[in-house]
């Protein structure tokens, strides 16, 4: 405010009550008082404010009252809200700024890592793996699979490692080593490594695998179900390397200790040994075989057969040998599709023939046998044997000695003893040749009491 407007720097005119600087001695209305020099003080009653200053200064008042009133209702009232976090990486204003700027500081401790996310959930069997393309799948599986060739005629087989192949044994029966040839046309030597003839299934080792040999990775026939799509992948008829059928899971059969896949993918001559694959690829069968005349009628091993030979597991063998079983599932349709099976079927009615004969010439040896023993042998016969006169061909069992003047008679029991084996020997290898399995072999020995554990050797 300007000094000279104040009540100690002026007067009040009395003629129209207008406050006059005191450097002026004449109001504006004319009026000059009647003093002389300069003009009085003001009283401290002439210092007072004029009304119209006293109406403006009421009023600014009540302005003044009324916003601190509104103000204040705002205030008590105003919606709540959270207060907002200060990081703890700001710090307060510089003193003596005045200033709301912030400063960052370095943090005085190691910051602790950042939470490791949690593991996805493992897949559940609602959560699994939508299968790929049936095209996808046998672009996978075709490289393992192989033609398996032998003197006797050819069949299917499939790599499961990088040196080892599954088969039938019937595709290899009499072989101890084989040929594979892969679908390129390339061919290698295998070796028949391991079989199990009363479930059909053989084992092949390779003696230089490839680094890059594809295989097929086992499953289990233990959670096929009925009506699951099947793909058989085999060289059909010998000659149609690499064939690909495609069927549905007809039926799980249990023969004696045999588990059998049944399937109306198609199977034919020259199939036996290939894979029987799901849908995610995985091996839940070897193909073994069909029925002429019996349109959907094949089966394939349980694949847990072959994991069992593959580990060095020995099974149980099934009370009826595989191939004679599979003929009692469709009576009216005995024929078994391949050929080796047909040639298998003669070789062993030919072989339990001539075992007959053998078995004949065998008990009058009984008879005389035991004549010798009384009057000519002194001593032991170590060992347990079918007849007793089979320690005729094993040294370490005759443990005694004959008596003087029966050596010829010891010779004659010799002779005889050496016509069986001749007979019987032949008859191994021959029913051999034609693809009798070793156990039924064995059993058929055991019905004419010839077995003996030389035959095998």
């Amino acid at each position: 405010m300007n000094d000279s407007s104040t009540a100690g720097f002026s007067w009040v005119c009395p003629a129209c009550d207008r406050r006059v600087p005191r450097k002026f001695t004449e109001c504006r209305c004319g009026h000059k008082p009647n003093w002389s020099g300069a003009p009085p003080d003001v009283s401290a009653d002439d210092a007072r404010p004029s009304s119209m200053s006293s109406t403006v200064t009421i009023a600014g008042g009540v302005v003044l009252a009324l916003a601190v009133v509104v103000v204040g209702a705002w205030y008590v009232n105003r919606p709540a809200t959270a207060p907002v976090p200060v990081p703890d990486t700001l710090a307060q204003a510089a003193p003596g700024t005045g200033s709301a700027a912030v400063r960052i500081h370095a943090p005085t401790s190691t910051p602790a890592p950042p939470a490791t996310p949690a593991p996805l959930p493992t897949p559940g069997p609602s959560e699994a793996p939508t299968p790929g393309t049936l095209e996808d799948l046998v672009a996978r599986a075709m490289p393992a699979v192989v033609r398996v060739e032998t003197n006797a005629g050819t069949g299917s087989g499939f790599f499961v490692t990088a040196d080892t192949l599954f088969t039938n044994v019937h595709v290899v029966t009499g072989n101890s080593s084989v040929t594979i040839r892969r679908s390129d046309g390339s061919t290698q030597s295998a070796r028949v490594a391991a079989m199990a003839p009363d479930f059909d299934v053989a084992l092949l080792k390779i003696a230089s695998p490839a680094a890059t040999q594809a295989t097929i990775p086992l499953g289990s026939a233990s959670g096929v179900r009925i009506g699951q799509e099947v793909v058989a992948i085999g060289s059909a008829l010998g000659l149609l390397q690499n064939t690909v059928t495609r069927g549905i899971v007809s039926g799980i059969r249990q023969v004696g200790s045999a588990t059998l896949v049944q399937t109306d993918a198609a199977l034919n001559p020259g199939n036996s040994g290939g894979p029987l694959l799901d849908r995610a690829g995985n091996a839940i069968g070897v193909n073994a075989s069909g029925f002429r005349g019996a349109q959907g009628l094949n089966f394939a091993v349980s694949i847990d057969h072959a994991r069992a030979l593959l580990e060095g597991r020995v099974q149980t063998a099934a009370a009826v040998p595989l191939d004679n079983s599979l003929r009692s599932l469709s009576p009216a349709q005995p024929a078994p599709l391949s050929d080796a099976d047909v040639m298998r079927e003669k070789g062993l009615k030919a072989y339990e023939q001539t075992l007959e004969r053998a078995a004949r010439r065998a008990d009058s040896l009984d008879d005389y046998w035991r004549r010798f023993r009384v009057n000519c042998y002194r001593g032991n016969v170590g060992g347990s044997f079918d007849r007793e006169w089979f320690a005729l061909w094993d040294a370490r069992a005759m443990q005694g000695t004959v008596a003087p003047g029966c050596e010829s008679s010891f010779a004659e029991a010799q002779r005889v003893a050496a016509e069986v084996s001749q007979v019987v020997l032949g008859a191994e290898e021959a029913a051999r040749m034609a693809g009798v399995f070793p156990g039924v072999r064995r059993d058929a020995r055991r019905k004419y009491h010839l077995d003996y554990a030389g035959w095998d050797r």
